[in-house]
Parts: structure tokens; sequence; C-alpha cells
């Protein structure tokens, strides 16, 4: 295909009104539009909506990707469970930026890969990275910290001054083991997996969170009685899943590297980190691969002595059975019997005869010297040289 979009809208914290979806559908004839969900896909011709736009008033989360290599996520979260100036600490350039409006804060990712491979089951990854919305409102900044990753996974060394003298974010706790939602943003936004270990390699284990029912419990119980009301009208009014990101920021708190908490890696350390895991794994990899290849190796020849083996027992028989599958002129016979042949003269070195097997495979190949199919077979299996180391023989047999 010359050209591919996609376009996926996610309504999560309340669906769409009826009205609100007509207007949604002035945007586009074609897209697959329900209460939560808006969808679509070009092969010529371009979306004429603004996904901003529609990020501000209608939905919670959006996919795009193009076959030219973009790749972008947007998150809209309440500014109420995520503070603008947490989330500005992970910006960068284009990659990664932050827009606020009165309610809400919208994080935009976008990831370029030009040419860019295609990516078989991207389109169905914003189901999966949606769940990052409820870890952002519990104060998890690994997503965060991800999409910021991804926006120097595109270089290799070639960043400036500049970018080395930027104040890197802090490193988040528990890199180590992403959720599913967080593997899943990372390969939507290919995050390079040697500076994901790098960053690793200095990310604190995770303390486990505390989702326990008794934990909830305290966290409701605690709640003013006004509190309760306003959570419980939400509820009934179809935004069940805010009331659920807000119960997750009480319980757990704003992210706590607002202050600067936790160590920090320039990318100049992150990308001599990265380089180094990247040899030390290529040469784990390398190593691997050798031994692998020794152990096929050493299974190929005990099934070659186990075959030999038994060939030795009766090798006429082999000889009478590589003649008859010869005269049948069919092209998988002719296999069989090639692979017959070689056997044969292996056994014939191994048992040091090997003479022989010269002088009756000479005659065999003599005898079938105008079937061009067989004698390529013969060629290719390298029996070839036999026949040229003897030719004087044929020649003169006396």
């Amino acid at each position: 295909m010359s050209e591919y979009q996609y376009y996926e809208f996610l309504a999560l914290d309340r669906p769409l009104t009826a009205e609100e979806q007509d207007e949604v559908r002035r945007l586009s004839s074609r897209a697959e539009i329900t209460a939560t969900s808006f969808t679509n896909e070009y092969h010529w011709g371009d979306f004429r909506g603004n996904p901003a736009e529609l990020m501000r008033n209608y939905y919670d989360a959006h996919l795009y990707l193009a076959n030219w290599g973009t790749h972008r996520i947007m998150l809209r979260l309440p500014r109420a469970i995520l503070d603008p100036e947490v989330a500005e600490q992970y910006c960068m350039d284009d990659q990664v930026t932050v827009s606020v409006t009165d309610e809400h804060v919208i994080i935009e990712m976008v990831s370029e890969d030009e040419p860019g491979d295609w990516e078989e089951g991207a389109t169905h990854s914003l189901a999966a990275i949606a769940g990052v919305r409820a870890e952002l409102a519990a104060g998890d900044e690994r997503p965060l910290y991800l999409a910021w990753l991804a926006a120097w996974s595109i270089y290799d060394d070639d960043f400036d001054e500049e970018d080395e003298e930027l104040l890197p974010p802090p490193v988040p706790a528990g890199l180590g083991s992403l959720t599913g939602a967080q593997r899943a943003l990372a390969d939507f936004l290919r995050v390079d997996d040697d500076l994901l270990e790098a960053a690793t390699s200095v990310s604190a284990p995770l303390t486990a969170a505390n989702h326990d029912a008794d934990a909830l419990t305290d966290c409701i119980a605690s709640l003013k009685a006004d509190e309760k009301d306003r959570l419980l009208l939400l509820a009934a009014q179809g935004e069940g899943a805010r009331v659920r990101l807000e119960l997750l920021h009480r319980l757990h708190g704003t992210p706590g590297n607002k202050d600067g908490d936790g160590p920090r890696l320039t990318i100049s350390e992150l990308q001599d980190a990265a380089a180094q895991h990247r040899r030390e794994r290529e040469e784990r990899e390398a190593a691997a691969r050798a031994a692998q290849q020794a152990r096929r190796e050493r299974e190929l020849a005990l099934a070659r002595e186990r075959r030999l083996d038994a060939l030795a027992r009766d090798p006429e028989a082999a000889w009478t059975d590589a003649s008859r599958r010869i005269r049948t002129r069919l092209p998988a016979e002719y296999d069989a019997a090639v692979a017959l042949l070689a056997d044969l003269r292996e056994l014939a070195r191994r048992d040091g005869q090997g003479a022989e097997f010269e002088r009756r495979f000479g005659l065999i190949r003599q005898e079938h010297q105008r079937k061009p199919t067989l004698i390529e077979r013969f060629d290719r299996a390298g029996l070839l040289k036999i026949f040229i180391t003897n030719v004087r023989w044929y020649l003169d047999p006396a």
C-alpha cells in the first residue's frame, strides 16, 4: 500500500452523548463511532478533524499511526489527578509535549521511524496502553519516563552539547518490572531495549503498591460526606472510570519526583551504558548461537554415525536401491538416490574403502551421463569431485 493512516480515540471517563457523537460524525462519514470509541483508517486522503481538539473536548486516549513511520499516543487526565509540573519534567522537543486546559492535562507522545518498518498488531495497541492512565493517577511515573526514553531512542551518539546540559528527569523505581500497559507503551513508542536496560540499572526496586481492599476502605472512609456525594454523582452519570482515577490518586498521592527525588542519568551516561549493555548482550547472543551450532553439529554427527552403522550392515542393498531409484527417472527418487550415494561415500571414507566407492560411482555416472538433471544433483552433492579425480581411469580402464 502506498499510504495508510489509522486513527483511534477512546472515551474512558464518561461516554459521549448522542449529540457529541453527531458532532464527531460530521468529521468523518466512514468512521466507526460509538459512545466510547472512534476508529477510522485511510488508504488515501486524510482525517478532517484535529486530534488535539477531539482530545480537549471528547476523548481520554488517542492512537495514531502511519505507514511512513509515525506513532502517536495522546492521554488526557484531570488536572486534579496529574500535576502539569510533574508531567512537564519529561517533555522533549516535539516527541513528548504537555498541554493544559482548565480541567485536563493532555500528554502527547510521538515516535518517528523513517522509513519505518510496518509493525503487525500496532493498530490494536490502544486498549492495552490506556491502562497507564490509572497508573499515572496512582502516582506511577514510569509511563512518562518511558516516553522520555523513546524520544532518545531514535538517536545513537548524535546529540548536541545543549542536549547534554538538559536536566534529565529522575529515574523512577520499578523500571525492571514494567506492567503490561507500560510494556505496550514502550513497544509502541519503540523504546530501545538497551537504553531501557541502562536506566533500569539505577532504578530502585518497586515498593509494593497498596491496592488491597482494606486500604481502599480506609481511603473511602476518610472522605467527607460532600466528597462522597460528588463521587457517587459522577458514578451515576456514567463517569465511574473517573471516580476510580480519583480514588487511586487519593490512595497513593501525587508522584514523588516533583521535587527531584531519585537518581538522574544524563543522555551521554544513558548512551554509554546502553552501548556497553548492547556489546555484552551481543556477546552473550553470539556465544549462545555458537553453543547451539556446536550442539546441532554434534547431534548431526551422531545421527550420521548411526545412519552409517546401519548402512554398513548391508551396503550392497544400498547400492542396489540407489540404482533402482535412478531408473525410475523421478526427481524425488533421484534425490533419494543421491542421498544414499552420499552416505555410501561417507561410509567408504570411514572404512578406508574410498577407491572402491570411486570406481563403482564412476560406473554409475558413466551409465547415466545422458541424464542432465541427475548429473546436476550429483554435482550439487559434491560427487563431481570424485568423477573429475578419476576421469583418467574412465578414459583408459586398462
